[in-house]
């Protein structure tokens, strides 16, 4: 029977939704899956064999072995498709088992979208299905039935507000039907004059409906709205005063009883897809609703606050907060070691692990990474930047080699030449620039670098920064000095970290924390007189790193984007032909290092000997052959996280993450052998194991250089737009942080992963909308 569109579903026999199929051809004695298997081998397509049956049949063994599901997961992989399993299952003559299958081959391939839009335009939607036989359409808008909604694409011209809503699509396939997601539906009336419409003429995103100031009394309703077109719907967030306001995730802001707390300048963050904008900002002033005293017995009547008010709030009595507050808290750490024209460092693994544990307990959310070239260190500042708003607290640290040229400082690649130049390395105060223009509440700067001048780098910068009062600098060692790392045949930290990490935990303004941290490395006899930190600062508010950050900000959509930079893989176990099956688990060592630990959880009773291994890594990232799947964790150079890990498992360690292309794949393999062979012989089984992309992986940065890269932050010589090359010349200087010693080493924590997966606008009512959705309908099998 020839493939049709309705008959290529794929099957899926691991999902638990075919259990019902396979516990049938289970317990079905003369035509169950024995006899399917039997009827299977006469197709030479699924190459089904004698010896495939008899492994089938050992499944029976185990206390939740399935014959039944074995044979699927061969039939999967063979590439049997629902239609042809049907055709089987006919000759078969199970009903049953041919009823169970109609009901699983059905399959919503494509779903609605939510989708935000004027009015007046034309709405569209999806719904696209597959089954073993042709398959109807129904869709509904809220409870109510849409009239000649019986097609996979359900289209209204010219769409009123009224058409706004919720929608869902009932699949019918024979006496199968599934439902679809719900697709919101959001019609904006940009012709209302509660703001400022703007049409958009391209399918960029684009604000339709701006706020508007507001002017009340206190204890009035407090009402802004925006909105933007777009597909996917948009995600809102409201802030006021550059602080995000927890649950404010609508179009509209309610706020039934304002008070003067609730005074100040709004805007609304807007996410659609990968884009970001922003409303623009008005000020909503409140007024006492009771006269109040000036400056003496005067009173004030409400026309008259008006006018005292005149767009300024001086005439409101403002508590001042006991207590300050961030926006949010992120941290990049980078630390440089493996350098190919340079001499090698150690202290920076050991710095960058420590810091992120103690920053973790400060709530920081924290990508750490070692080992980058120009282009991923300028990826990774520009994944950092995306982070940063109003009242956010962005901390960036970095260790390896470094210089300092005419009161600009310079980060050094892995991959900087020898002698290297501006043009190779990345501008410190150009970052400062782009980080200012987010308006953060604190920045942070820690510097563990050498500032010792470049004779080989005489380019001038000219990086002009506003006068701003959030600025830290911390400066492992003073102007034309050396940072220093402490000769040790262990992993230590350098003299900067040593210190630093002893006292980030205490509640003290950050400039207070430095300054301790100063008087304790002066104390330090090896390093005396050779390096003291240096504290450039701007701040004048008392910011500390253990300020509170305010609740709802973990998430926030801008969190979203570095949330993938923690994500690891789950656990998963990978089963053997000869039904042996090991488990597969991972660390993260840093956020661009990944360990894998393989460990046998089942051995066939036919095997006297078992062992597991994986292989076959892609080659852009960095793996020691001599190092993979080592006894213990040390073996492979897991040092930092290896009391962390699970005992009696095999280890590998990956690096190099944010070079990785594409998913992930490697091989699991499993060598075993019977008491019946000879020493020397033993037979092998793979299998093909794909994690997608853990970790930083997942942003990309090898990928070109971003648009705000810090590149483009000054038009000097290392700037693209600027075509510079690299001259002809000989280079031979070769600048580098000095070799001292100490120990120290903090208990590693688990990568935590940040926020979850946006919803739309109103998930709550989708929730209690589904349920009545569902109770209203009265659906019956023919």
């Amino acid at each position: 029977m020839a493939a049709t569109p309705e008959r290529s579903v794929k099957l899926n026999p691991l999902n638990e939704e075919w259990k019902k199929l396979c516990d049938v051809l289970d317990r079905s004695p003369g035509n169950g899956w024995r006899r399917l298997g039997e009827i299977v081998a006469q197709d030479r397509r699924f190459r089904l064999s004698a010896d495939n049956l008899e492994m089938c049949s050992l499944k029976v063994l185990q206390p939740d072995g399935s014959p039944s599901r074995m044979l699927l997961m061969m039939l999967a992989e063979r590439g049997c498709t629902c239609g042809q399993l049907m055709d089987f299952l006919r000759a078969l003559a199970n009903a049953e088992a041919l009823h169970c299958l109609q009901a699983l081959a059905l399959q919503i391939i494509t779903q609605p979208q939510s989708v935000s839009l004027l009015c007046g335009h034309n709405l569209h939607l999806s719904c696209q299905a597959v089954g073993h036989s042709p398959v109807q359409y129904q869709w509904f808008k809220s409870k109510e039935e849409v009239p000649n909604g019986s097609t996979a694409d359900l289209a209204i011209n010219g769409v009123h507000v009224k058409d706004g809503g919720f929608y869902i699509c009932r699949v019918n396939c024979g006496e199968s039907f599934q439902f679809s997601q719900w697709a919101q539906v959001d019609v904006l009336d940009v012709s209302v004059s509660s703001g400022y419409a703007r049409q958009s003429s391209d399918d960029n995103l684009e604000v339709a409906l701006q706020p508007r100031p507001q002017r009340l009394l206190a204890g009035a309703a407090l009402q802004l709205e925006c909105g933007a077109a777009g597909c996917p719907i948009p995600h809102y967030q409201w802030h006021c005063d550059g602080v995000p306001l927890p649950g404010a995730t609508r179009r509209k802001l309610t706020i039934p009883n304002a008070t003067q707390d609730h005074q100040g300048k709004y805007r609304c963050g807007i996410i659609s897809g990968g884009e970001r904008t922003w409303t623009s900002e008005v000020e909503v002033l409140i007024a006492p609703s009771a006269p109040v005293q000036i400056s003496g017995p005067m009173e004030c009547s409400e026309d008259d606050l008006y006018a005292i008010g005149g767009g300024s709030t001086d005439f409101l009595l403002n508590s001042v907060p006991e207590q300050l507050h961030a926006a949010d808290k992120v941290a990049l750490l980078i630390g440089n070691l493996s350098y190919q024209n340079h001499p090698q460092l150690k202290a920076p693994m050991v710095d960058v692990y420590d810091l992120t544990n103690v920053l973790r307990q400060l709530d920081f959310k924290v990508v750490s990474l070692l080992d980058l070239t120009e282009l991923e260190m300028r990826n990774a500042v520009h994944e950092f930047l995306l982070l940063l708003h109003k009242g956010v607290y962005g901390l960036l640290y970095y260790a390896g080699h470094g210089y300092e040229n005419y009161g600009n400082s310079f980060m050094v690649p892995v991959d900087a030449p020898n002698p290297y130049r501006s043009a190779d390395c990345l501008c410190v105060q150009s970052i400062l620039k782009l980080m200012q223009e987010k308006e953060t509440g604190l920045n942070v700067f820690l510097l563990d670098m050498c500032r010792k001048r470049n004779v080989h780098d005489e380019s001038t910068h000219n990086v002009i920064l506003r006068v701003t009062a959030n600025i830290v600098f911390g400066y492992a060692t003073c102007q034309d000095a050396e940072a220093f790392e402490l000769s040790s045949s262990d992993f230590t930290n350098g003299v900067f970290v040593k210190f630093l990490k002893k006292r980030l935990l205490d509640d003290e303004k950050i400039t207070v924390v430095l300054d301790r941290v100063a008087e304790d490395m002066g104390q330090f006899d090896a390093t005396r007189g050779k390096q003291a930190l240096e504290i450039r600062s701007s701040l004048s508010e008392r910011r500390a790193l253990t300020d509170p950050v305010l609740p709802g900000a973990a998430d926030l959509p801008h969190s979203q984007q570095w949330a993938k930079a923690h994500e690891l893989p789950e656990s998963m176990y990978v089963d053997f032909e000869c039904g042996a099956q090991i488990k597969l688990g991972f660390a993260a060592e840093f956020s661009n290092v990944l360990v894998v630990y393989t460990h046998i959880v089942r051995k066939p009773a036919e095997l006297s000997t078992c062992q597991a291994h994986v292989t076959d890594f892609p080659q852009e990232l960095d793996v020691d052959p001599k190092a993979m799947n080592r006894s213990t964790p040390e073996d492979t150079g897991v040092y930092l996280l290896s009391s962390h890990l699970p005992h009696h498992c095999l280890y590998t360690r990956l690096c190099s993450l944010q070079k990785l292309k594409d998913d992930l794949v490697f091989t699991a393999c499993l060598r075993g052998a019977s008491a019946a062979m000879d020493a020397d012989d033993s037979v092998s089984w793979t299998e093909n194991v794909n994690i997608g992309k853990p970790l930083i992986a997942r942003l990309d940065l090898h990928q070109a250089t971003r648009q705000n890269s810090c590149l483009l932050t000054c038009p000097m010589p290392h700037s693209p737009t600027a075509h510079y090359k690299h001259p002809d010349q000989d280079r031979s200087h070769q600048h580098h942080r000095l070799d001292v010693s100490v120990g120290g080493r903090t208990v590693a924590e688990g990568v935590a992963a940040y926020g979850s997966s946006i919803p739309i606008e109103a998930s709550d009512d989708v929730d209690e909308l589904h349920t009545a959705f569902i109770e209203s309908l009265q659906l019956q099998r023919s």
